[in-house]
């Protein structure tokens, strides 16, 4: 209850200074003077909680106009009846006063404020100020740049955008923590993360090499394209493959260099994005590159050869429409400023014209005897009292296995220590998980 007490005391406070403004935008565009003189004799309230309202404004050091756009956009949630205002009808028109903007809802009662309701607010009558504030209020804006306001992919960013706070934010700023994006046709991603750090990654030093290549890439990636100025000879934006066989650290990777640079990682549902219905693909793939473009997300496409496989040959309408998607598709990942990773088992699944476009392309193997012997060490003599019978060494050598399967095996021997009351582990029970996962892969010990 804390939590949201703190909310609603600093809400509370953006909400009186916005009715503030809003009062002052009006009486002065009414011309009905009653001393103010502008809206920004109206100074924001110094918010020194630790809300998360509050810990926002501080860590975007958001400015007057940054501010009113993010109350403005949280008030139809919060407090609709501080929007009536705008309700108020033009008599010598019989209509609504277009200049308010707003967005109109047959399903809904109340004003539903847009980009025009904010730029009136800030400009009033003047042009001057009017072309000031659209050339402020645009897609890479700080507060669309980190997704905390949401904007309709499927119409042209302007001023009839809706003003809406995102779902994730929603979540943080009325509730305390993000909230995570429904999976769906229209978002066929979900975010996925680790507990595990970049310490914790076992692969071959050829493979962290690259993958620390992308990491830093990342990092310095605004400096090299934006202060050194090689955006002149260098397109924006990461493209990498990575392949080999399941279980062998592909999926872990990319969620650690999305934790090491602070960037979500989404993984792309190539189920849900692929439809049935000729061009619904194309448009499902144009709402999530919008989405992560304007989230600073890391795309993942798993077993991407489903849908970045060779292209057909061109037998029938269904083939054509196939082909443009792929072609829409390549464009989409081409034209991407952030990092699109493709994963697959088999390298030689994907297409050869797209291949050509990966700036890193890594080789996850099977781990080799040094980092099997990592892994049954990390995974077990942390975790677990080990039998004077097991030897790990040995069984690293004996025991060709991915990183996933080592870890199947230690959920089946942490099965049988839990049935046993202890945390004693024995030479047999491992073998007899190494004996289940050679089953599944038709192997014999």
């Amino acid at each position: 209850m804390e939590i949201i007490k703190k909310l609603a005391d600093s809400i509370g406070q953006e909400i009186v200074w916005f009715e503030a403004v809003a009062n002052t935008a009006l009486t002065l565009y009414f011309q009905n003077n009653d001393g103010d003189t502008s809206i920004y004799d109206h100074k924001p309230p110094a918010i020194d909680n630790d809300s998360a309202y509050a810990e926002l404004i501080r860590e975007l050091d958001l400015g007057f106009e940054d501010r009113l756009l993010l109350i403005l956009a949280l008030i139809p949630v919060v407090k609709p009846q501080a929007l009536d205002v705008f309700l108020i009808r033009n008599q010598n028109l019989n209509s609504e006063f277009s200049e308010f903007g707003g967005i109109k809802n047959s399903t809904a009662s109340g004003f539903v404020p847009s980009l025009e309701t904010a730029c009136f607010l800030l400009s009033g009558n003047s042009l001057e100020e009017r072309l000031r504030v659209m050339n402020l209020f645009q897609k890479d804006h700080v507060l669309y740049r980190i997704g905390a306001l949401d904007y309709d992919a499927k119409q042209e960013f302007g001023l009839r955008q809706p003003l809406r706070v995102s779902y994730e934010y929603l979540g943080l700023l009325t509730e305390g923590k993000k909230r995570q994006a429904e999976i769906s046709a229209k978002f066929p991603a979900r975010q996925i993360s680790t507990e595990l750090e970049w310490e914790d990654l076992v692969v071959d030093k050829s493979v962290l090499s690259k993958l620390d290549e992308i990491r830093d890439y990342l990092v310095h990636g605004e400096q090299i394209m934006d202060e050194w100025q090689l955006n002149r000879y260098l397109k924006k934006g990461l493209r990498a493959l990575f392949y080999g066989p399941s279980g062998t650290g592909k999926t872990l990777a990319a969620s650690l260099i999305g934790k090491a640079t602070n960037r979500p990682v989404f993984r792309v549902d190539l189920s849900l994005l692929v439809s049935k219905y000729i061009g619904e693909t194309e448009k499902n793939l144009g709402l999530l590159f919008n989405e992560a473009e304007n989230k600073d997300w890391i795309l993942f496409f798993d077993e991407a050869d489903a849908l970045f496989g060779r292209r057909t040959q061109t037998k029938s309408s269904n083939d054509r429409y196939a082909n443009q998607e792929i072609a829409y598709l390549l464009q989409r990942i081409e034209d991407f400023s952030g990092l699109v990773i493709l994963a697959t088992n088999i390298q030689t699944n994907i297409d050869e014209a797209f291949t050509r476009r990966f700036q890193a392309m890594v080789h996850f193997p099977t781990p080799g005897k040094r980092e099997r012997l990592q892994l049954w060490e990390k995974y077990f003599k942390n975790s677990f009292e080990l039998g004077a019978d097991v030897d790990l060494n040995r069984i690293s050598e004996d025991f060709e296995l991915s990183g996933g399967e080592i870890l199947n095996v230690l959920r089946h021997c942490a099965l049988v220590a839990a049935r046993s009351n202890t945390k004693k582990i024995n030479q047999k029970d491992i073998l007899t998980g190494i004996r289940k996962e050679y089953k599944k892969s038709n192997k014999t010990l």
